[in-house]
């Protein structure tokens, strides 16, 4: 804990405080690094970035594993398979998948572009697009559902099969069954997928590094490729730990409201 975790948290405060080029000595300038934030346009851009793939990523994970774990909990001869095969991609590493689509949606030589081309539709340019990449970067989110969809698949089978029979005698249908009985009895489950999604998404490098370097346009700059940048191609360690910090702040303050706000719509069983 000392050396990999707390040392390197001081050691970060430390540098954000300091202008130092990792070749050189720290230089001591207070709270300039932070001042310079405000001013850096490449750094309000990468915050946008981020927020944009965070939504649509929160939709993925949040919204759309929900949807996939409804569908699958149920009985049947095949059901099995079906959650193995929605699971089983999140198991591949993150790098290797981004290599992989990376490759599929290539512009020069990528299986995508060969079968529009074979079919007589235009060719795309994809992760190669400033209009195209960042919506391709969120699809491949897709492929991380799978713990978000497992949790969700133990809740629904831990929600009592009593609380469906009352409410369906008392004449609620499949959407009045969800809206008061999954949905209060999942909010746990519910928050719990909204802050690991928030965290993984405001963390998210390696989809950015592997498809696009940022690019193009910096139309996938993310804040954390954004970090990686300063410290490591532009040599700015203390501008680059001023800029983790500010994102640990702001993860921070996001789950403390997520957390406040959670008091009002989650219902959690035995609670008075």
């Amino acid at each position: 804990m000392s050396v990999f975790y707390i040392g390197p948290l001081i050691a970060s405060g430390v540098y954000s405080l300091t202008d130092y080029p990792i070749i050189g000595s720290p230089r001591f300038t207070g709270l300039e690094n932070y001042r310079k934030l405000m001013d850096d346009d490449q750094f309000v851009h990468a915050i946008r970035v981020t927020l944009i793939y965070t939504a649509f990523s929160l939709i993925i994970y949040v919204g759309f594993a929900l949807f996939v774990a409804i569908l699958c909990n149920g009985t049947g001869r095949a059901i099995g398979l079906v959650r193995l095969l929605v699971f089983l991609p999140s198991l591949i590493p993150l790098f290797a998948a981004a290599v992989l689509w990376g490759w599929l949606f290539n512009r020069d030589f990528g299986l995508a572009n060969f079968l529009l081309d074979r079919v007589g539709l235009p060719t795309q340019g994809f992760f190669q697009s400033a209009g195209q990449a960042l919506p391709l970067t969120i699809m491949v989110g897709f492929w991380g559902i799978g713990s978000a969809f497992l949790t969700y698949l133990s809740g629904l089978q831990a929600i009592p099969g009593d609380l469906y029979e009352a409410i369906t005698v008392d004449g609620a249908g499949a959407v009045g069954r969800f809206w008061h009985v999954t949905l209060p009895m999942l909010s746990p489950v519910i928050l719990f997928n909204t802050v690991i999604g928030i965290v993984i998404s405001f963390q998210v490098f390696d989809i950015g590094w592997v498809l696009t370097k940022g690019g193009p346009a910096d139309s996938t700059l993310f804040w954390v490729l954004f970090i990686y940048r300063k410290a490591f191609e532009e040599f700015e360690m203390g501008y680059a730990s001023a800029l983790a910090w500010l994102l640990f702040l702001s993860v921070a303050v996001c789950t403390a409201v997520i957390f406040r706000v959670s008091r009002h719509w989650v219902h959690y069983e035995g609670r008075r």
